[in-house]
């Protein structure tokens, strides 16, 4: 269970840009005369040739089997299964007697999330006609008494807390009453009657992140005040509730767990930045707003989690935070009886446990590493022995795949930065080889984290490295560097991965007259600004679903946004501010066309609505009318990013035609049409 009194950490993942959900629309939206053919596209991913031992579809073609789960007793294994159209349904497998049902067929629209309910009951994410407005269903294990347990038109469902306690209801958030704002509601599993449990009754100064404990009760929430502001509320004693903090914004004070080991029912683990530059793990007394003992704290990176025991009367298993690679710190007796397992049989390697069965004696462990896609193992904590169930990418051999290697460098201005470069073989034997800058999306609180990046892999797998700045801005390496970052993307941010990019060439691992880059969201963004700020450093580069123009992408975003726009101002810039309107024309790429003179890739989903379409209409049918040759490729059912296999794979295919023209052998050719 993890319950949430702070809104900072949801919302900075809210309002960032990363992508992996789409949208549909019955009109093509954006200007289609734009997009390139797709005998055009097919022509680009036909450069792509070679003696190669893997192919895109090794890397990017759905796993047949994955998101494994046990059901609570344990009697129950679960999984998503793809067919051969691509389609990822859900099984269940009776573990004792080995048969196995579809519980739930994906059709026309993908299947985003599902999950245990309780013994007999799964529960599924799904949109109608993909616009994100989610709706959860409920089904029996044989797929049988399918409930839509969210039927509103045009409202946006987020599952909130199961209730470990109460196997007949989930707490579910809803912008029902207003599409700006979501309010609590208690939902019964089979009937789906829903019962209003709060009111978010002003728009202006919304209700984020309420708070709940492990029976369903409201125990506090936070109230944004003009804006930037926020005030933080828990319960008073009489059935109200009053304010116990006022912060700012980017103040981090999120309960992670109620302190269950305690009679006092008001004690809770907080993850906190307010007396420590890098975020801690706190024990609370919240009722007294005090205090009592700071549990977990890293001096280098924001702790991320913890967990908590239900059966050990709510003892700590773990701590964990991300570094240069993810660490879990092992607390209790099973989870160190685990850390000592997987170092002993799986060297090398990092887990996270998924999910557990409510008696806790079965844990679902994923373990990858830089090399290694993924892996599914169950753990029997009371034989202390580790199975494997699947392996999700078997035909990509360890020993094919190359090293992702975390790199430290200083920016300009003297700051530390942190990276990774994934290098080919080639590069390891002293070639200085073709480089691809991958600046990640976001930006505000996301990084690149080490593991298994089946882009770099591909694009190691054709000669090229790929590197990864975590620039100013990037989440886990405290708040001073996060907040660096505010006001200086497309400037500072930008300085940080130019300089991550000398970096590399002074190590010999890479060439640099054939550096591209490539990014999605805020990296699709980066691109554009890269080669309009430092036009001669980049050979190339890829935009997929990127901003354009600051001003046209602040007008546009989805209603659930707008309450916070003080805040993305804040972090980007105001243009009601002089100064910064003339710091938005500056970064925004649509301004600085032609300072463009390198080859430019660009990739949308048509019904976008975090990025919309006319972000890279707008650079597109700028350059062409400036007689640029730019492969466009549009996908009129996708959105923030490709969800669909068949779409990921085709861009995948076209990407690296692009950079086999661009960053190949042969001469570099110039972006004009001939």
């Amino acid at each position: 269970m993890k319950t949430k009194l702070n809104f900072r950490t949801a919302q900075l993942a809210a309002l960032s840009l990363f992508f992996g959900f789409t949208s549909f629309a019955q009109e093509k939206p954006g200007n289609p005369e734009l997009a390139s053919s797709d005998e055009e596209l097919l022509s680009l991913a036909a450069l792509d040739q070679g003696d190669y031992r893997y192919t895109v579809e090794d890397y990017f073609a759905n796993p047949k089997a994955f998101t494994f789960r046990f059901s609570p007793d344990g009697k129950y294994l679960s999984y998503r299964e793809s067919d051969e159209n691509g389609k990822q349904h859900i099984f269940v497998k009776n573990i004792a007697t080995g048969e196995t049902q579809m519980a739930i067929e994906e059709k026309e629209e993908l299947v985003r999330s599902y999950g245990w309910l309780n013994n007999s009951r799964l529960h599924y994410a799904m949109d109608q006609g993909g616009d994100e407005n989610y709706h959860i269903y409920a089904v029996d294990l044989d797929g049988s008494n399918l409930k839509d347990l969210t039927p509103y038109d045009g409202v946006r469902a987020q599952f909130n807390e199961l209730l470990r306690e109460d196997k007949e209801h989930i707490i579910v958030s809803m912008n029902r009453n207003n599409p700006q704002v979501f309010e609590p509601y208690l939902v019964n599993l089979n009937t789906g009657e829903s019962k209003q449990l709060y009111t978010n009754d002003d728009p202006q100064n919304p209700i984020f992140g309420y708070s709940f404990d492990k029976d369903g009760n409201l125990k506090g929430f936070t109230r944004i005040r003009d804006g930037v502001e926020q005030d933080l509320y828990y319960e008073d004693g009489n059935g109200g509730y009053k304010i116990l903090k006022q912060l700012n914004w980017k103040d981090n004070f999120t309960i992670l767990d109620f302190n269950y080991a305690t009679p006092n029912p008001d004690d809770a683990y907080v993850l906190s930045n307010l007396e420590s530059d890098k975020a801690e793990i706190v024990l609370y007394d919240l009722k007294e707003d005090k205090s009592l003992e700071t549990v977990f704290v890293n001096d280098m990176y924001d702790v991320q989690s913890m967990g908590l025991s239900r059966t050990r009367n709510y003892e700590i298993d773990y701590f964990s935070y991300e570094g240069e690679k993810s660490i879990v710190v092992p607390i209790s007796e099973p989870y160190k009886k685990l850390a000592a397992k997987m170092k002993s049989e799986l060297p090398g390697k990092q887990f996270r446990v998924l999910d557990e069965t409510e008696d806790e004696n079965l844990y679902m462990v994923y373990v990858d590493s830089d090399r290694l896609y993924g892996v599914y193992y169950a753990y029997d904590v009371a034989k202390n022995e580790l199975k494997e169930l699947y392996n999700t990418m078997p035909q990509l051999k360890e020993e094919d795949m190359s090293e992702m290697r975390p790199i430290t460098f200083k920016s300009r201005d003297g700051i530390t930065l942190h990276g990774y470069i994934t290098l080919p073989k080639a590069a390891l034997a002293g070639e200085k080889v073709p480089v691809i800058v991958n600046p990640h999306g976001g930006p505000q609180g996301i990084r690149d984290s080490w593991g298994f990046n089946p882009e770099s892999q591909l694009f190691a797998s054709r000669g090229y490295a790929t590197l990864q700045v975590n620039f100013r801005i990037s989440g886990g390496y405290g708040r001073e560097f996060l907040e660096s970052g505010f006001k200086q993307i497309g400037r500072k941010a930008m300085d940080d991965v130019e300089d991550g990019l000398q970096y590399v060439i002074d190590q010999g691992w890479v060439d640099g007259d054939k550096a591209a880059i490539y990014g999605g969201s805020h990296g699709g963004y980066a691109v554009l600004r890269g080669l309009t700020k430092t036009p001669d450093l980049y050979a190339c580069g890829v935009d997929y679903v990127g901003v354009s123009n600051l001003f046209t992408f602040m007008k546009t975003i989805p209603p659930y946004w707008k309450p916070y726009l003080k805040i993305i101002k804040e972090i980007w810039y105001d243009e009601d501010n002089p100064e910064e309107k003339a710091i938005m024309e500056e970064v925004s790429p649509v301004y600085q066309m032609d300072k463009i003179n390198k080859p430019l890739f660009v990739v949308q989903g048509a019904n976008d609505p975090r990025v919309n379409i006319d972000e890279s209409d707008q650079i597109v049918s700028g350059l062409r009318e400036k007689g640029y040759d730019v492969p466009y490729m549009v996908k009129y059912d996708e959105g923030h990013g490709f969800g669909k296999e068949e779409n990921r794979l085709e861009l995948y295919k076209a990407m690296m035609g692009f950079y086999a023209k661009h960053l190949g052998k042969q001469e570099i050719a110039a972006p004009l049409r001939d």
